[in-house]
């Protein structure tokens, strides 16, 4: 399985669990992180949780590894590093806050439609 793949499982999994607002970029040439960036939000805690949830679930199943998931607990920001895909899943307060599309303005921006429900 390739990048794109595990991308498209991961930005399915955060809107199978009602995430908002699911953004992907393209961090190639930008970040040496990663080569994808997913961000997104829930309303709640246990939304937050749950999303963060079953991005981790649905990558294991398809046998990616799930190298960290940080902020859990707190449920704040959290995020999920799967390599070369990190998804950042916020509490609404906390995406406006941090902003991180803006922080990443120079990073193209996926078109991920085909993929959501």
């Amino acid at each position: 399985m390739n990048d794109n793949q595990l991308l498209t499982i991961a930005v399915k999994a955060a809107d199978d669990k009602r995430a908002e607002d699911i953004v992907a970029l393209n961090m190639k040439g930008i970040s040496l992180i990663a080569d994808y960036f997913i961000i997104c939000h829930g309303n709640s805690d246990k939304q937050v949780q749950a999303i963060a949830r079953e991005i981790k679930e649905k990558a294991v199943e398809n046998h990616y590894d799930v190298k960290r998931m940080e902020g859990f607990d707190e449920a704040k920001w959290i995020l999920i590093d799967l390599g070369d895909v990190v998804a950042h899943v916020f509490h609404r307060d906390e995406r406006s806050y941090y902003n991180l599309e803006r922080l990443w303005g120079d990073a193209p921006t996926l078109n991920i439609q085909s993929e959501l429900s």
